[in-house]
C-alpha cells in the first residue's frame, strides 16, 4: 500500500538516490542500471570507491540467487554443519558466501567439471542450481559494470584491508539493516523498527557458537521465526563512519542509539556551547 511506497521512497532518499526535487539523482540513475535492490546497487557502487568490486559482485550474486544451503536430510544435520564449517569466514556470512562461491568455481574448473560440480555440491550439502544461478547473475553484473564503464578492482580477497573495504561497501547500502545483540544470548534488536530477531540457522555464527554484538544483515524474515539472514559482524565505529547523519538522527530512541551516539561524540568531540550561554 501507500506506506510501503513511502518507505521505498524514504529508503531511496537515505541512499542518496534522489535529488532535492525527488527525482533520481545522477547517483540514483547509475544505481538503477542494476536489476537489484537499491541497497545492493548502492553497495556495488560503493565497492568501486573502496576497491573491492570483484568481491562485492560475488556477494551480490550469492544473495540474489536462491539460498545455496540445502536442508540436510534427517540424521545428517551434524555432517552438513561440519562440511559448511570448512567455508566459514570469521568476518561473517557475506564473506562465507564468497568462500563457497570460490570453492564451487574451483570444483568446476576440473576437466570433468559437469559431474564434479554436482557431486561436489552433494558432498557439501549445497544447491548446485543455486550456485549456477549465482554464476549467471555475477556474469550479468560484470557486463553491466563494463557497459557503464565503472572500474573493476583487482581481486584481493582475504587481505585485512579488503575485508574492511567489503564491510564499508555493505554498510554504505545496508546501514538501515543493523541489529545489536541486547542480552548476550543472540536476541538481536533491530535499530530501525525495534523488532527482536534471531540468527538464521544457516548463519555461520550459528555454527560457531560465537555471537557478535553488532551485525549487518541482508534481510529480516518474519516467516522464518523472525530471523535475520546473511549476517556479518560490524563495529559501531564503522557504522557511524558510514551512516548518513539524517538517517541516524531519525532513528527511534534506544540503548543502542545511545551507545552509537557516544561513539560519534568520542570520534568528533564538539566544543560545548552550554558554558557560554549561561
Amino acid at each position: 500500500g501507500p506506506e510501503s511506497l513511502m518507505q521505498a521512497l524514504e529508503d531511496l532518499d537515505y541512499l542518496a538516490a534522489l535529488d532535492n526535487d525527488g527525482n533520481l539523482s545522477e547517483f540514483g540513475i547509475i544505481m538503477s542500471e542494476f536489476p537489484l535492490d537499491p541497497q545492493l546497487s548502492k553497495s556495488i557502487l560503493a565497492s568501486c570507491e573502496f576497491e573491492c568490486v570483484d568481491e562485492m559482485l560475488t556477494i551480490a550474486a550469492m544473495v540474489t540467487a536462491p539460498n545455496c544451503f540445502l536442508h540436510a536430510p534427517p540424521g545428517t544435520e551434524e555432517i552438513a554443519l561440519t562440511r559448511w564449517r570448512k567455508f566459514s569466514h570469521p568476518a561473517g556470512d557475506h564473506l562465507t558466501l564468497i568462500n563457497i562461491y570460490n570453492a564451487f568455481k574451483e570444483a568446476g574448473a576440473n576437466p570433468t567439471s559437469q559431474c564434479n560440480n554436482e557431486k561436489w555440491c552433494r558432498d557439501y550439502f549445497l544447491s548446485c542450481s543455486a550456485l549456477r544461478m549465482a554464476e549467471i547473475i555475477r556474469g550479468e553484473l560484470v557486463e553491466i559494470i563494463k557497459r557503464i564503464e565503472l572500474p573493476i578492482s583487482e581481486p584481493d580477497f582475504g587481505s585485512k584491508e579488503n575485508i574492511q573495504s567489503i564491510k564499508k561497501s555493505l554498510l554504505s547500502g545496508y546501514f538501515m539493516h543493523i541489529a545489536r545483540d541486547v542480552d548476550g544470548s543472540g536476541n538481536y534488536l533491530m535499530l530501525t523498527h525495534r523488532q527482536v530477531a534471531q540468527l538464521h540457522p544457516f548463519s555461520s555464527y550459528s555454527n560457531t557458537r560465537r555471537i557478535p554484538e553488532w551485525v549487518l544483515f541482508h534481510e529480516f524474515s518474519v516467516s522464518e521465526d523472525n530471523s535475520i539472514r546473511v549476517v556479518s559482524e560490524i563495529s559501531p565505529e564503522l557504522f557511524v563512519e558510514l551512516v548518513p547523519q539524517y538517517y541516524f538522527s531519525n532513528l527511534p530512541p534506544s540503548e543502542s542509539k545511545d551507545i552509537l551516539q557516544e561513539v560519534i561524540d568520542h570520534l568528533s568531540p564538539v566544543p560545548t556551547m552550554k558554558e557560554e550561554e549561561k
